[in-house]
């Protein structure tokens, strides 16, 4: 546990608030998001809760700033592996497919993102105040106009719309599935004992798949004649 003496600079206050968002970090790679408390939260980084809600006004707002900066290094991430792997003289079907394959791999290794993410609109954007929920909707637009504008420079055969689409669909998918691949207890049990019954297949297959049928859906409704849009990676 870390102990800190009285903030008082303009530094100061802000490697506090670093140290918190640190610790809340560290607390997910070790619990889902429901189990992390704001008195928790305050034992780890060596404050009284009501030091800590001198910098945050509460729990939800301590991690809807750190869903702002996973998602900004996310997109980081995923530009440089676009840059690298993504091949421009492809099919649109198959730049498609590799891009899928690239988010769906990097959301898989950016465990803390997908659960925040999973708890996004239903938990962490409850009890945070207007101006708290003002800079991070600000915020997730940018990041969301930024995945847009990937996509659509990855697949030009996209309009704008499209692109959001994409962009917004994604990101809905990354939360939807991560739930549904991490069921409860009994659930799993239930899962082990007829697997039949399990409708996900794993997150980072789930993923790319539903990814990629749903920019070939954009695909085949694109105003250009693009040819046949293959529904199967080549």
């Amino acid at each position: 546990m870390q102990t800190f003496q009285r903030a008082r600079s303009a530094e100061q206050r802000e490697a506090r608030r670093e140290a918190i968002l640190g610790t809340a970090h560290q607390m997910l790679t070790e619990m889902p998001v429901s189990q992390v408390t704001m008195n928790g939260l305050a034992r780890r980084v060596g404050l009284a809760k009501s030091n800590v809600m001198r910098y945050f006004e509460s729990r939800e707002a301590v991690l809807l700033d750190l869903l702002s900066r996973m998602s900004a290094e996310w997109l980081a991430d995923a530009t440089s592996q676009v840059v690298q792997c993504l091949s421009r003289e492809e099919s649109a079907s198959a730049r498609a497919h590799a891009l899928a394959r690239i988010f769906a791999a990097l959301f898989s290794e950016h465990r803390v993102l997908c659960d925040l993410l999973s708890a996004e609109t239903s938990v962490l954007e409850h009890n945070v105040s207007e101006e708290v929920a003002l800079r991070y909707k600000r915020g997730a637009l940018a990041a969301l106009d930024g995945l847009a504008a990937l996509i659509v420079d990855v697949i030009p055969e996209l309009d704008a719309e499209s692109g959001h689409d994409a962009a917004f669909t994604t990101i809905v998918l990354v939360g939807a599935m991560w739930t549904h691949s991490h069921p409860s207890p009994a659930m799993a049990a239930v899962y082990r004992d007829e697997p039949a019954l399990a409708t996900v297949e794993g997150f980072t297959e789930s993923l790319r798949h539903m990814i990629f049928t749903y920019l070939t859906g954009l695909l085949a409704n694109a105003p250009d004649d693009l040819g046949p849009v293959a529904t199967t990676p080549a």
